[in-house]
């Protein structure tokens, strides 16, 4: 059942009509082929989850080809490799648009045969978990930039999204939690992680063991919103430091987790250059470091931690579902690039953070993330150090919070509540 109307159609229906073949990425169950369904229904449609449609496929591509006319929509096409230069052979020999609607979760797998076979031959578009926007009705789908324009433009499509931001950080983001509201919330990740994780994933990372598997997802999960160390999750698990970069790269590439580079400009040179990992899916995260109510989640330990998570991801979704790559333009700070004088008059390193700076057109965009209700200016004090950047400038900062309102702080600080995103 098609319910909830996603963002990136516009997007989609444009690549397709003017590409050759899609490919729509993003992790299992955020609703790639129901999208694709929805929008080219008239296509021929095959999964290969199928394992008898897999098995002819592998067997014979050529005449499953013949049995599958264009257009023709496949689901998971990445579980047969050798699908992909038939493909390519397919596409230089048609001018037509629109053959193949291609779907894969294993963005791993599917990224080195789409580079090796169909480089320039197929538009790719990323998918990811229902945004507040979506959840909410909202029809605005402009990313996530703290301008005067932008806060004027999404100021026209306002909505109060409930009481308690709680409950949907908790839920989650996947489409069915929210398309059949009756579902449990813990069964449904229970069956997620065995049915899709343990499968499909743990395939690739090739755990020693299921204990083994379960304990490295659980220490990532505990560990979102933070500066990654390899050694510390290595020495939990008793695997090599390597091994845990590998299976972290993995998550990353399976859209599990997202990692989020520093910012180091040059004249930063006491930044810290290892990334922070965010999990894409806070129901997801919850799930696996057993927060598993709303109430308890919000009162808890990594109350911080998931609030920034979430907010993290609501602003990558906005770039994503505008058809946008966000990769080079979202970054974070970390360093001890500030000084001052103490009260003998020595110069002293402050350590100091900016949870996301955005760039774009060569404007620095500051931003902090809290869940206080009353924002100071004060919360923004690292933001001055981008002022020494050569050849940037720093446009508007903001602190997006639980506060219920707009309110600037400073000229050119402006605390925001979670509507804004």
């Amino acid at each position: 059942m098609y319910s909830i109307i996603r963002h990136i159609e516009p997007v989609v229906e444009r690549r397709a009509r003017n590409s050759k073949a899609i490919l729509l990425t993003g992790p299992r169950q955020v609703g790639k082929s129901t999208l694709f369904k929805h929008l080219f229904s008239s296509a021929n449609q095959v999964t290969f989850d199928d394992d008898l449609m897999l098995a002819q496929a592998a067997e014979d591509v050529g005449l499953f080809l013949m049995n599958n006319p264009c257009p023709l929509m496949i689901d998971e096409v990445q579980k047969c490799p050798s699908i992909f230069n038939r493909l390519k052979i397919v596409l230089d020999n048609t001018d037509k648009l629109s053959n193949f609607y291609l779907t894969g979760s294993q963005k791993l797998q599917l990224m080195e045969n789409v580079s090796d076979s169909l480089a320039g031959r197929i538009s790719i578009v990323e998918l990811e978990g229902l945004s507040l926007r979506e959840i909410n009705g909202v029809n605005f789908n402009r990313h996530f930039v703290p301008t005067e324009d932008y806060l004027g433009e999404r100021e026209k499509h306002l909505k109060k999204y409930g009481a308690d931001i709680w409950a949907t950080i908790h839920r989650g983001s996947y489409p069915e939690l929210y398309a059949n509201p009756e579902r449990e919330w813990i069964d449904y990740y229970q069956s997620y992680v065995k049915t899709y994780l343990e499968r499909d994933v743990n395939k690739l990372i090739k755990a020693k063991n299921h204990l083994t598997f379960v304990r490295f997802m659980t220490a990532v999960a505990a560990r979102t919103g933070q500066i990654i160390n390899y050694a510390n999750i290595a020495s939990e698990l008793d695997v090599s430091e390597v091994t845990v970069k590998e299976w972290i790269s993995i998550l990353e590439k399976s859209g599990i987790v997202y990692i989020l580079k520093p910012y180091t400009a040059s004249v930063l040179n006491r930044a810290v250059k290892t990334p922070k990992l965010y999990f894409r899916d806070t129901g997801l995260c919850c799930y696996l470091t057993r927060w598993l109510t709303p109430e308890t989640l919000k009162n808890g330990a990594m109350a911080g931690a998931m609030f920034e998570t979430f907010v993290i991801n609501e602003i990558l979704k906005s770039y994503s579902n505008e058809g946008l790559d966000y990769d080079f333009d979202v970054y974070y700070y970390n360093g001890k690039d500030k000084k001052k004088k103490d009260e003998n008059g020595k110069t002293v390193e402050l350590e100091g953070e900016i949870d996301l700076i955005i760039q774009e057109n060569g404007i620095l965009y500051p931003i902090e993330i809290k869940m206080s209700t009353m924002p100071k200016a004060s919360m923004a004090s690292e933001f001055d150090v981008l002022d020494g950047i050569p050849d940037k400038k720093r446009g508007m900062g903001a602190i997006i919070c639980l506060l219920d309102r707009k309110l600037y702080l400073r000229e050119n600080l402006v605390a925001l509540p979670l509507e804004y995103l």
